[in-house]
């Protein structure tokens, strides 16, 4: 068996939520989830506007399957997040103005998010590790420099 250290489970699916757009397909399909409850709210609270059979139900469910697939498969980001922009900003009309601003809003987050995903980038070095290499750069020279000496 090979000496590789086992890695835990938390660092697994931060290894596996970093190669995806994850916050992106994450708000779309909440965004869908919460438009659907809306649509079960009562009907004091629900205004009534648009078409309010099979589209008031297909288009947040849509946003929600849409955002999975951005999860699950990452390679089509583009097509899944366009659609699922087309699909928010619709369930304007179709669902409770699109569950109360709240899911339209998050759904185009969310699509902004994935649409604009790079995944070949390098990862962000924090300002305190950079300050360390500046140091560790300027020491070495500064040390290579003082061995030098005056010529």
């Amino acid at each position: 068996m090979p000496d590789v250290p086992r890695q835990g489970a938390r660092a697994a699916f931060r290894g596996w939520r970093a190669r995806r757009p994850f916050w992106g397909g994450l708000l779309l399909a909440l965004g869908g989830g919460w438009i659907l409850l809306t649509e079960k709210a009562s009907l004091k609270v629900v205004m009534h506007i648009g078409m309010q059979g099979l589209a008031g139900y297909l288009l947040p469910t849509l946003m929600a399957l849409l955002g999975l697939l951005i999860l699950f498969n990452p390679s089509q980001r583009l097509f899944y997040s366009i659609t699922g922009m087309l699909v928010s900003l619709g369930t304007w009309l179709t669902s409770n103005l699109g569950g109360f601003f709240l899911g339209l809003l998050l759904g185009a987050t969310g699509c902004c998010l994935a649409f604009g995903w790079l995944p070949d980038q390098e990862p962000r070095v924090s300002r305190r590790k950079r300050r360390k290499q500046v140091r560790s750069a300027a020491a070495a020279h500064a040390a290579a420099e003082g061995v030098k000496g005056p010529a």
